[in-house]
This record gives structure tokens, sequence and C-alpha cells, in this order.
């Protein structure tokens, strides 16, 4: 109640503000701001930077070190460890042995996890720095002139005169100069998918009756993107005194988990739960039984730290970190860590065409007429359009610009007006005058858009009515091109009497079609390798393109892709959510589509059971990158889109991206062999202690060995984020499987309490060690074996292969458990051991031991092989 109270007032105080300065004549406005048409000179720059700050709205940044510090305390396993130690002072006041170990346990793990949280997110935070936005304003340079710059959107200030285009993100609250068929999509602040028209105030435009700030329609907000048209904007308020900014404030910082977050919180109370549950049971089995009750409560407190994964957040962290850190070097920047298991998840990616498997280098290939013969008056009305656009200048553009240079006939020309490119009609016109007394309407778009405004068609000199028989011969003829690889523009023009008026949409009807511009854009050498790696490796490829399905067809084709089926937008928009669903699985291309289309296919894939990946760069992209379950852009994309993906490839390249999946899946394959060694080993120990306790006349363990024995284990892990995958791993996408760990940990656990109750005969029947006064002989026996059998498990579950001989551990694994493992044989020997109850063992043991964890590794394996054969899986 209290957040949707601070956001009406934020929005009254916005709606105030705003209106104060929506209509008020520009000069007006201007001089309130102490601003000018011309732009900012550095010095008032440097002044309302250093009185305002930057123009940053408060969003997710690293913490200060010190809450950082207290994060890694909040842990259920950390807070169940201080309990046990707290527990464990009050009972026994004279004995700081157990909370002293507990407490380099809990040391060890949240410096570790701390030192790793500060250099992910630092190291993350150096790699946002990478993606920068910027925006384009008027300032004045030392000499005084005017200039138009890219700037970054931080470095904006009150005053700073601002130029939008299609594609752009709105970079700060801004009152509009002048507009030309400018739309808007408020969507991240109104929720609502369709654009909205926003245009400059005029002599006859007032106040009119908006219910709130977003409705003023000659204010652009913060945060907003530019849907299609242009304008020239006036920065009324920068950072937190944004709408946007202001908002942030009321809203919870807490970001929706993620099913990474899930599947970990709920592994984590799963072994909560068990720990509840069994540890109670092992109390009042010692209690009734040895009839020591403190002594076997503090057994209980033992078995309990023995059962906490403190380790799991470092461990988690530590995979994330240097998956992102791995992923940076292979020039793939993640945004949001968690991110990176989707990406190891993703099993479809749905990319566009352009730049993607194709080199992103349009020439023009070819300039007809209607007849599909060679003609200049297209290219040469094709340069008029190119030349004189003010908005989103695209490749073709650039291709006809750099095709012949047709300056000299340009120079005659000045510019009249503009209709700008937009999704909807896919095609832009300029008008344009020579002083000759008429105005000259140039259109060029795509095929279809532009022959429904076509009146008349122009082969030579000769002009005939643009009849239904004409427009399907066009269309065959760009058809053809299509087919060879060629993407075809339709060029169109209109003669006006010379006049003062404004053109716009309206005027863009009974043109007279004069030829087609046809582009190629060649695949790249790599696409196809990489698509074929990215199958290898479970991840189908789609094609998603507002480009012409001939042409798509024809380089996915040519790339290695199976166009069985393919789709156009108008298909998509005639099915329900259930015939679409049916449709996406056999479907490859999709062409021909609306931003409300794309993202529509990616939610009916997702319905279908996929974990999806989408690739896109343009505004147009927005809406499927934030459906999907991993939205990739790339640095080079507008605004909108790098700020809607999770991860931004700073090299718009297939392979780059297959190399991406492979270090998510290795992430996570770590990751999830820490949580199955400690799930099946947890559960292996606590059925042992309730072996041993059911039949001993003493403890099995005493509490301090098993602290010792846990950290020790505890430390054997900490190389698993160094650990390799082994290939076949990292062949399929990897989805969290929360119901696997608990049959994991079933399966896998009493494989090592079958040598536990073995070595618990060696030790009673063959040692003698069966009565009290023998116990430390059986606590040391059993100690060694238990440690070593859990070190061992690390090398036995980390692959599903035979381990040491079919797939050998990286080095930092085989050096630090081979470490442990001496380290634990040494203990008995040693004066540590001597404190804690431990005696020296006959060297007999040793060979005994040896053979106990031969036949435990063979057990393993063969239990490994059961499980797989039956399951069809491992980690």
């Amino acid at each position: 109640m209290k957040k949707h109270i601070a956001q009406a007032a934020v929005a009254a105080k916005a709606f105030n503000n705003a209106s104060a300065d929506a209509y008020r004549p520009a000069d007006e406005l201007l001089r309130s701001l102490d601003a000018r048409l011309d732009g900012l000179d550095e010095a008032a720059i440097a002044e309302r930077l250093d009185r305002d700050g930057i123009n940053e709205v408060g969003h997710e940044k690293p913490p200060h070190w010190s809450i950082q510090l207290l994060h890694a305390f909040r842990n259920p396993f950390i807070i169940v460890l201080l309990v046990l130690a707290v527990v464990q002072i009050v009972t026994e006041p004279d004995d700081f042995t157990g909370p002293v170990i507990i407490a380099v346990m809990v040391g060890i793990s949240v410096l570790l996890s701390f030192t790793q949280e500060f250099r992910s997110s630092r190291a993350a935070e150096k790699l946002k720095a990478m993606v920068r936005n910027t925006s384009t304003v008027t300032r004045r340079a030392e000499d005084g002139h005017a200039e138009r710059i890219e700037v970054p959107v931080e470095e904006l200030v009150v005053g700073d005169i601002v130029h939008l285009g299609a594609g752009d993100m709105v970079p700060a609250d801004l009152r509009l100069l002048a507009a030309k068929d400018l739309f808007i999509s408020q969507a991240i602040l109104t929720g609502e998918s369709l654009p909205v028209e926003k245009a400059a105030p005029n002599a006859t435009t007032g106040p009119g009756s908006a219910d709130g700030p977003l409705d003023l329609p000659t204010v652009c907000y913060m945060g907003t993107n530019v849907v299609s048209g242009t304008a020239t904007a006036v920065v009324l308020s920068t950072g937190s005194r944004t709408y946007l900014g202001s908002l942030a404030h009321t809203l919870s910082g807490e970001r929706v988990q993620t099913s990474f977050d899930r599947g970990i919180s709920s592994v984590s109370w799963l072994l909560i739960r068990f720990m509840a549950v069994m540890v109670p049971i092992v109390f009042v089995i010692n209690g009734f039984d040895k009839h020591d009750w403190l002594e076997a409560f503090m057994f209980g407190l033992s078995v309990a730290v023995g059962l906490t994964p403190e380790m799991l957040p470092l461990i988690v962290t530590a995979n994330l970190g240097k998956g992102a850190i791995a992923m940076s070097k292979r020039k793939v920047v993640v945004k949001r860590l968690n991110a990176i298991q989707n990406f190891g998840a993703m099993d479809v990616l749905c990319t566009d065409k352009t730049g993607t498997l194709t080199l992103d280098k349009i020439v023009l290939e070819r300039h007809v007429d209607l007849n599909g013969d060679d003609s200049d008056d297209a290219l040469e009305y094709g340069y008029l359009n190119s030349r004189f656009q003010t908005g989103l200048r695209n490749l073709m553009d650039k291709a006809v610009l750099t095709h012949r240079d047709l300056e000299p006939i340009a120079s005659r020309f000045h510019v009249v007006d503009e209709i700008p490119f937009d999704f909807q009609r896919r095609r832009m016109s300029v008008v344009v005058s020579d002083g000759r007394g008429e105005q000259l309407l140039v259109c060029k778009g795509a095929v279809e858009e532009m022959l429904q405004i076509c009146s008349e068609a122009r082969i030579g000199d000769v002009v005939e009515p643009m009849t239904a028989e004409k427009r399907a011969e066009i269309r065959a003829m760009t058809r053809e091109l299509n087919e060879d690889g060629l993407r075809v523009l339709v060029v169109a023009i209109r003669r006006d009497p010379a006049g003062e008026r404004a053109y716009g949409v309206a005027d863009e009807t009974g043109l007279t079609a004069v030829g087609c511009l046809a582009f190629l854009d060649p695949p790249k050498d790599s696409a196809a390798t990489a698509i074929r790696a990215l199958h290898h490796h479970g991840v189908a490829v789609k094609v998603i393109t507002g480009d012409n399905e001939a042409v798509t067809r024809k380089i996915c084709t040519e790339v290695g892709l199976d166009v069985t089926a393919s789709a156009l937008g108008r298909d998509i928009e005639q099915l329900d959510d259930d015939a679409l669903d049916a449709m996406v699985e056999k479907t490859t291309v999709f062409a021909k589509m609306s931003p409300v289309q794309k993202a529509r296919v990616v939610k009916a894939l997702q319905r279908r059971g996929h974990t999806v990946g989408f690739l896109g760069d343009g505004i147009n992209d927005a809406p499927a990158l934030r459906e999907a379950d991993v939205g990739i852009s790339v640095d080079t994309a507008t605004d909108i889109a790098k700020e809607s993906a999770d991860i931004i490839l700073l090299e718009k390249n297939l392979m780059v991206l297959e190399e991406g999946v492979l270090e998510g899946r290795v992430t996570f394959g770590n990751i999830m062999k820490y949580i199955k060694m400690t799930a099946s080993s947890n559960f292996g120990n606590v059925f042992s202690v309730l072996v041993a306790s059911a039949f001993l006349p003493f403890l099995p363990m005493l509490p301090l060995q098993i602290l010792v024995q846990n950290l020790l284990y505890d430390l054997s892990q900490l190389s698993i984020p160094f650990d390799r995958m082994d290939e076949e791993y990292l062949r399929q996408p990897r989805k969290w499987d929360a119901g696997d760990i608990g049959r994991f940990m079933v399966w896998i656990g009493p494989v090592s309490s079958v040598f536990d109750i073995t070595t618990f005969w060696l030790m009673w029947h063959y040692f003698g060690a069966n009565d009290v006064a023998h116990q430390s002989l059986f606590q040391s026996g059993w100690f060694i074996e238990g440690l070593l059998s859990q070190t061992l498990v690390v090398h036995m579950i980390r692959t599903r292969r035979v381990p040491f001989l079919q797939s050998v551990a990286s080095a930092p694994v085989l050096a630090l458990t081979g470490a442990i493992m001496i380290i634990g044989m040494l203990i008995p020997y040693s004066g540590l051991g001597q404190r804690i109850g431990m005696v020296p063992l006959p060297g007999i043991y040793f060979a005994w031991l040896a053979v106990t964890l031969v036949s435990y590794c063979i057990l393993t394996q063969l239990m490994k092989t059961i499980y797989i054969r039956r399951y069809g899986r491992w980690l």
C-alpha cells in the first residue's frame, strides 16, 4: 500500500512539473532553462553536471563492500552454523574448540564468497561499461559554432538540444521543439504495447485533458523509445529527477527470481528439511542408547554441521563469476549473471538474418525497370531518397550512396520534407525541390507495401495504369531476384505543385513506380560452420526476420539450415495460440514479421517447453528480447535492444554465440557437480550414523572430529569451479531439474554407507575397537575412511565416464583433493589429532583402506552405469 501511495505521489509531482513546460512557447522555455537552439557550451555543461550530477537513474550497482560482506552471511546454511555455534557455547561454555572450528568454516565460506562476489561485481561493472548508450545532441564548440555530436547518455544536462530517430532510447525527460511522425513506445512505463504519437506544440495547441504526465503529447520520458519518426527536443530533467528516476525510488530493488534462483533455493531447503528430520532422530537414538543426553545433543549438532553445505553460495558465485569472465574473453558480455544458466539451457536460438547469417555488408547489385531490365532511373531516384533522408539510415541506403557518385544530380535539389520509415509501413519518403515550381516525392520501400500505394507504372517514357496484372508481373520479376538471394526495394515518385505544406503518411498514395533496386548481402563463410556447431550441441536455429521470405530461404539454404517450412507474418496473425504452438516446432523461417509477431513466436516456443534465446539488434526486436529466456544483442544494436538484452555480443557472430553457450554449460555443470556431491554425501553420512548409533556402545565419531572432517571436505570442493566438463555433457542443453537431486541423493548416497559399514565391522572385529576403551581407534579409522571416500566422490560424480581412466579432473581439482586426502591420513599422527581424541592407526589399516576405496570406486561406477541406463542422465 505504501508503495502505491508513493508511486501516485511521484506521478502527481511529475504531472505538475511536466504540465508547466508542456505547452510553453519554445523561446520562453529555452530562456527559462538558460538554453539555446545552437546548444550549450562546455562551461554551461560542466556547471550543470556539477549541480545535477550525471544523467543516470538509480539502478543495480555493486553495494558498498561492507554491505556485500553482510550479504555473505545471509544464507540459510551459514545461519544454521552460527546458531549451532551459539548453542554449543551455551551448553559447553568451557570448551571453545567446536565453536572455533565452526567459526573457521563460516569464515572460509563467507570471506571467499565475499571476495568472489566483490570481484565478480566489479568485473561485471567493467564489462557493462564496454556497452555504452549514446545520444545525438547539438552543442557549441570552442569557436562558437554549433555541431551535432554523439555523447554518452550519462553526460546529458538540462538544456541540451537532443535529436531523436527511430530505434533511439529517450535519454532524459524531454520537451519536443520539433517532431515529424514521431511515435513513442511507453511500454516500460505503462505496459501498453501500442506506441503513442507525440508532437511539438504549435500556435493552435494548448493544454488538453491529459489525465497524467504520460498523456502529455509534447513530452517524452526517459527510458521510452522511438518506434518511428524524428524529433528535436530540449532536456527538461535528468537522472533521478526524471519521471523514471523518481519512480525508481518507490520500487523494490528485488528482481523476480529466475528458474535458477528457484532451483538453488529448492535444493537448499530440501537439505535443511532433511537435516531437520534426521538430526533429531540421531539425537534420540544416541540419547536412549548411550544414556548421555548432553553428549548425544552435541553429537546431533555436529551431524547437523556435517549436513550443512555451507560452501554452496561460494561455489555458485564462483562458477557464475568465472563463467562471466571466461565469456568476456570470448567477446560475450554478461549483464545478468544468472542468464548464464539460461544460456547453457537454451535449446532453440531465434535469430535475425542480416549480419548474423550474412556479411552485413550490403552492396547494390542491380537497378532495374519494372520489366527487370537495367535502368538508371531507379538508381537516380533511389539516390535522392537515401541522400536526403535524416532518419535511421540503414545499410541499403549506404549501399545506394556508395554505388555511384550521383552528387552532381543531387546537388540541384534541396529537401522540403520527409516522411520517416517505420516498421508498419516498411517504406520512407523524402520530398525535394529543384526550385522549378514543383516538388518531387520519392518513396522507397518493400515490394508489397509499395505496390499497394502505386496507381501507375513507368517503363522508359511510357506510363500505364497499375493494374492487377501489372502488379502480378512485378511480383514475379522481384521474386526471381529474391530467389537469386537479392533483396528488392521498389522506387516510386509523385510530382506535386510547389507549396508551403507539411507532408505525412496520407500523401504516400497515387505514386508512379519507376523501378527496383536489388541488393546482395552474401552469407558469411562462418555461418554454416556455426550452425553445424550449434546443432551438434543440441541448439535448433530458427530465423525470424522482417525481410523477404524468398531471400531468407535462399540464404538459409546456403548456410545449411533445413528450411522444411516457412511462414509469413500475415500467416501468424491468423492463428490462435494452439495452432501457432503446433506450427513453430516444424517451421524454420519466419519472414515479414512484425515486432509483436516475433514475440508471439518466442512465447509459443516456450509453451512447447523450449528454453529460447533471441538474438536481435533493432528496435523491432525489443519485445522478443524481453520475452525470450535469454535475450542476446550486440554492441552495435539500438539502445532499446541493448537495454532489453541479458547478454551482449561484442561481435555479431554465431561462432561467438556457440562458444558462449558452451561456457554457460560448463558453468552450470560445475554447479550441479557440487550440489549432487553434497546431497549424496550428506545422505550417505546420516545413513551411516544411524546404523552406527544403533549398535555401538560409544559415539561413532566425536563432535569435534565430525567438524574437522567436514571442514577438510569443504576445502576439497573449492577447486570445482575450475574443473572441466566432458564433451558429451556439453552436447545437450542443460536445464534445472530439482526433482533429479532427490533421486540422485537416494541412489548414490547409500553407496558410501556400504563401505562405512564394512569399515565399522573391520574396526570392531579385526582391530578390536569394540569397547569404550578403544573407541578412539574406531573413531580414527572411520574418520580417515569417511574423509577419503567423501573426497573420492568428487572424482566419481564429476563425470559419467570412468574417472582417472576415461576422464581426468583439472589440475586444481587433482591437487586440492589429493592434498586433503594426505592431510586427513596424517591428522591421527598430529597434535591436532590427539587434541580431538584420535590415535595413530596400525600400518595394516591402510592396506584395508586401499581395498575399501577401490571397492567403493567400483561399486559407485556400477551404480552410475545403472542410474544412467535407467534415467538417461548423470549430472
